[in-house]
């Protein structure tokens, strides 16, 4: 099984290339997160730069193999509104292709409720894209659908595609 702990900088070159490789496995896939494909390794990289500068603020969970290898993450975004400290936003769950269906997504979404709950939040949101696996994902978890959006964002194809809005009150 797969350990969950947190990404700490400074980032070594090899946990940051592999953060790389796992974004752009993620795009390829076909998950919606923001990219479209072919993703770069410098788009990639320069992502992940933008996250890793930010850690003091957001909380970057990696699910790691027994060797130390990064196969999942999953970001927890705190809000710095001043109405909305009690609020955090879950970011960019991606899990590589050949570890999906193992669990992963779901011991980085528990980890992330942990984490909110330690940073004293009762409430998490996130979206994804209408029809993705992890729709149901997120469901099991026991998050609410608040609705559907439209025509959202772009895939792969250029199609615009709807996408679903979450929160779970944490207890």
């Amino acid at each position: 099984m797969a350990q969950i702990d947190s990404l700490l900088a400074p980032v070594s070159a090899k946990d940051r290339f592999a953060l790389i490789e796992l974004l752009i496995d993620a795009v390829d896939g076909g998950a919606a997160v923001g990219f479209v494909p072919p993703l770069t390794e410098g788009e990639a990289g320069a992502f992940w730069d933008k996250a890793i500068a930010d850690l003091g603020h957001r909380t970057v969970l990696v699910a790691r193999d027994e060797v130390g290898r990064i196969l999942g993450a999953v970001q927890l975004i705190p809000s710095l509104w001043p109405s909305q400290l009690h609020r955090a936003e879950i970011a960019k769950l991606l899990v590589h292709n050949a570890h999906r269906r193992h669990g992963l997504g779901r011991a980085l979404m528990l980890a992330a409720e942990v984490q909110a709950k330690r940073l004293g939040r009762t409430l998490i949101t996130l979206d994804a894209r209408r029809g993705d696996p992890v729709v149901d994902l997120y469901g099991s978890l026991g998050f609410v659908e608040v609705g559907i959006v439209p025509r959202y964002a772009r895939n792969g194809q250029g199609v615009l595609e709807d996408n679903v809005v979450f929160y779970k009150e944490l207890g």
